[in-house]
């Protein structure tokens, strides 16, 4: 799979606009969830892990406390925020646990 260009800064607040609830930093994209209990956290990661496989995309994932889950994600080969990260994103938002 050829990976995305990055994004100019116009693009990515464009996209931005569209997940309200992630932050963007300019290099990354950030979002926090905090889930129902700590099953249901792992529930979530894991299909997380499914779509992020899928797309071959991977986001850092943090769990912590006990139903806490920190996304992190930047396209690494480019060194900041591609189409797959808004893709990934979005995808990620559509998960319901």
């Amino acid at each position: 799979m050829s990976i995305p260009e990055l994004l100019s800064k116009e693009l990515i607040d464009n996209h931005s606009a569209l997940l309200p609830m992630w932050i963007n930093d300019g290099l990354s994209l950030k979002r926090q969830f905090i889930l129902s209990n700590f099953a249901s956290a792992i529930g979530f990661i894991n299909a997380i892990a499914i779509v992020s496989e899928a797309m071959d995309h991977h986001p850092d994932i943090q769990l912590y406390g006990w139903n806490k889950v920190s996304i992190m994600m930047s396209t690494h080969d480019k060194g900041g925020l591609t189409e797959l990260d808004f893709q990934l994103a979005s995808k990620i938002d559509s998960i319901s646990f």
